[in-house]
This record gives structure tokens, sequence and C-alpha cells, in this order.
């Protein structure tokens, strides 16, 4: 099955509608994403929980990394950059963290407020190599602008 991302977005905007809570918008969005699509081997987030630092947020899948610092790994890149990790193979990847031996592939997003606030990044992984492409990336990207918009700061 493959996503059908006007389906999720639309999902997702019902379920999230007035929540300002960042864990419960994390929650409902990485359990809506597993579920969309049989690439999605592992979703989840890693929240901002001090400078430089992220630590596991809400998932779904198999055990996740538990702390982050932004200088390692695909999800730290996203975090120190602010941009779009699209991982076609994570043993390329010069600094992959391996959480979990079977994921192949990986899209990480930052997730910001609408003040700008990083408050994390979202993670999903594959277990099929080159899973990902621009169109996930675009798509995960406007429906995390459209629901973290209204969150509150990080930390």
């Amino acid at each position: 099955m493959r996503v059908h991302y006007d389906d999720l977005s639309q999902s997702i905007a019902a379920l999230a509608e007035g929540e300002t809570d960042t864990v419960a918008l994390m929650a409902t969005v990485a359990c809506e994403v597993h579920h969309a699509d049989d690439r999605f081997d592992w979703t989840g987030f890693y929240r901002v929980v001090g400078p430089e630092l992220m630590k596991i947020g809400p998932y779904q899948g198999g055990h996740g990394c538990l702390v982050i610092p932004f200088s390692r790994g695909v999800c730290g890149a996203a975090a120190r950059k602010g941009e779009v990790q699209l991982v076609p193979d994570v043993d390329a990847f010069a600094d992959h963290i391996a959480c979990s031996s079977s994921t192949r592939s990986e899209l990480v997003l930052p997730v910001k407020n609408a003040a700008g606030d990083l408050l994390g990044v979202f993670d999903i992984d594959s277990n099929q190599l080159d899973a990902f492409d621009s169109q996930d990336a675009g798509r995960m990207a406007e429906i995390l602008s459209s629901v973290f918009r209204n969150a509150g700061p990080a930390f």
C-alpha cells in the first residue's frame, strides 16, 4: 500500500484540529503516518530537550535511540542544518546512527512551529533501499508545517 497524501493530510488535520500540545500532536502524526504506507517501517519524533540535544518522542515501530545530539547521525543533521535529510542508503551516510539494524533508508524532516522554534525532527525509516523521494519529503513537510504551526516552544 502506498500513501495517499491528500487523505493522510485530511485525516491528520481532522484529528489535530484545535490541539496545541506538541507531544499529543507528535503521537497522532506518528501513528497516522506509520499506518499509511508499507514502506514506513519506523515513524517517530526526536524532541528538542535542550541546547543541541534531542530525546525520543512518540513513535511507532521497534525501539528507537533514546538520545541524539545535533552533532550525530541523520536526525542530528536535520536538526543542525534545519533541512530535510533524504537518505536512500543509510550505509552510505558516514555518520548514520544504527538504532535498528533493519533500517535501509531514511527521511528526516525538521519540525518547527510558526515562531520558527525547532521542536524536533520527524524520522521515517524503511527496511527498503531508496524508499523515499522528493514527493514524500515535500508532502510530509507540508503536513508537519500545518500540524505544528500552533504548537508551543520545545522547552
